[in-house]
């Protein structure tokens, strides 16, 4: 089996609000199904990073991933991670909230706008209204792009996963063009990876968070390096969709994907 493909470089354990399983149940599982790393990136949002007690989980999934990485050593590469969630609604927390540990891989995401909920909590949307938000999500992740400090960024297309599920509303992505191009033209300038998220896979919209014709944009206009990412809350879901991720990948032109090891992109050509 090609490498790329034994590689997931966002998962979260029970140290998310989200996640399920211990860290180290999370690696046993891993070396069953044959992976050969793994990069442990729990949920850290910066805007109720004290309300949320994020400051105590984060410490706690750290230590964890530290136990698991040398009770696995040898059989498995246990990558230290974080997502960092909403970075630019608090940049100087942010910045101290990534400075306070030795991270593999700081993982870029935002799954709310300013002073709404995450669109997963959202119970419905009528067409302009998403349409809107959708309009204001991109402005923020260019801000984030803008700033910079984090490795790849995550599920680009989010919010279109909880327009379909709640509201069987599906937006053509032609409409925000000027935008994508420009998170795609500055993520390729600062050399920062886009993440081919395949937990969209699993939700009823059942497509690739970017789909390959976004993927392709970002190798066009520059775009050096991808990961791949399962997304996964549940050991079920470890390295999911993957095959349908390279295949993305390929048909955007890229020849590798990559993974993290201390901020620096380590290369893994497809076959």
């Amino acid at each position: 089996m090609n490498d790329c493909l034994l590689v997931d470089t966002h998962l979260h354990s029970d140290n998310s609000p989200d996640g399920n399983h211990s860290c180290m149940f999370i690696c046993e599982n891993a070396v069953s199904m044959g992976l050969k790393a793994i990069s442990i990136t729990d949920h850290c949002e910066t805007d109720v990073y004290y309300q949320d007690h994020y400051d105590r989980s984060t410490m706690q999934s750290y230590f964890e991933i530290l136990k698991a990485k040398e009770a696995y050593r040898g059989k498995l590469v246990v990558l230290r991670g974080i997502e960092l969630g909403e970075a630019t609604y608090n940049a100087p927390l942010a910045e101290k909230i990534i400075s306070r540990f030795d991270y593999d891989i700081v993982i870029g995401s935002i799954h709310n706008l300013r002073e709404t909920l995450d669109f997963y909590f959202m119970e419905s949307f009528e067409e302009r209204q998403a349409k809107a938000y959708l309009h204001t999500y991109f402005d923020e992740l260019i801000g984030l792009a803008d700033w910079g400090k984090f490795d790849t960024m995550a599920h680009i297309t989010y919010p279109l996963r909880y327009f379909y599920a709640k509201s069987g509303i599906y937006i053509d992505m032609c409409e925000y063009k000027s935008q994508t191009d420009e998170l795609f033209s500055l993520l390729a300038e600062k050399e920062l990876a886009l993440e081919i998220n395949t937990g969209g896979l699993r939700q009823p919209l059942r497509k690739l968070s970017p789909e390959a014709d976004l993927v392709k944009r970002f190798r066009e206009l520059g775009g050096k390096y991808i990961t791949f990412a399962s997304d996964a809350h549940y050991v079920s879901d470890l390295a999911y969709g993957f095959s349908e991720a390279m295949e993305a990948a390929k048909y955007a032109g890229f020849t590798s994907c990559v993974f993290y090891q201390q901020h620096n992109p380590m290369e893994i050509p497809f076959a």
